[in-house]
């Protein structure tokens, strides 16, 4: 038989235990760089998918085009370091396999992959302008130019050789020079026209400074090839000198 008193009691007790104390809640687990990379690229492709490359900022594009080089890891530093080193988008593709790996983490695989994208970037260009009059698809054929020199670092002397009806021939790098000169020898331009049987041809070089304003020995040395071209019936519908700047255009200029 339990007494009254000793049930007082062990309620009494009973009301002093301290409630039990909680577990703290556990701590997320941190999610690993793998997985936070690899969010990263999800939610870029989504936007390029949504919103169109158009809308992203050249260090965005050049990442997306980077993903392929690098399965995994955080590439946005490598396409801002290319970027401030070569300047601009146009400048990362124009620049050599070896200007390229001065680059801190690019190696001779991501090199060819910027090399490659350049080429394709030529030759969509260049579609633009064969198998048509050159003289009708002018901004076509001014795009395609800047896209070949307007980043190349030392000076390059290209010609365009067309046919009789003003169709692109071949597009051949005659000569390439250093920063700021490129030997061009008339005779070797006209001896390469007459073997493709090229009847008229565009000059184009690139000064590397940037500024596509014409120099004397530019103008001097384009009258040299117009008049090689006279004797041998062919003739010189321009000569096109490209920067990063623009295009100028002899004829347009009245040099020619």
């Amino acid at each position: 038989m339990v007494s009254v008193s000793s049930l007082t009691i062990s309620d009494a007790a009973a009301d002093e235990t301290p409630p039990p104390v909680e577990a703290a809640p556990a701590k997320p687990a941190r999610k690993s760089a793998h997985a936070h990379h690899a969010g990263h690229r999800d939610r870029l492709r989504q936007r390029a998918k949504t919103g169109g490359f158009v809308a992203l900022p050249d260090y965005e594009l050049l990442e997306l085009y980077l993903f392929r080089t690098y399965p995994r890891g955080d590439v946005k530093p490598l396409a801002k370091a290319l970027l401030n080193r070569f300047g601009s988008f146009g400048g990362v593709l124009g620049a050599t396999i070896e200007e390229l790996a001065t680059v801190p983490g690019v190696g001779e695989t991501a090199a060819m992959d910027l090399k490659l994208l350049h080429e394709a970037t030529l030759r969509a260009g260049r579609d633009k302008i064969v198998k048509r009059p050159v003289i009708s698809s002018w901004s076509a054929l001014l795009g395609y130019v800047r896209v070949a020199l307007a980043n190349e670092s030392r000076e390059q002397f290209r010609v365009l050789f067309l046919d009789k009806k003003n169709q692109l021939i071949a597009d051949e790098v005659m000569n390439r020079g250093t920063v700021d000169h490129a030997p061009v020898y008339p005779r070797e331009v006209m001896r390469r026209a007459l073997e493709l049987s090229s009847s008229n041809i565009i000059i184009v070089h690139n000064h590397p400074s940037g500024d596509p304003t014409p120099s004397r020995p530019d103008i001097d040395m384009t009258k040299q090839i117009v008049e090689a071209g006279k004797a041998l019936k062919i003739a010189v519908h321009d000569h096109l000198v490209v920067g990063r700047e623009g295009v100028a255009s002899f004829k347009a200029l009245g040099l020619m």
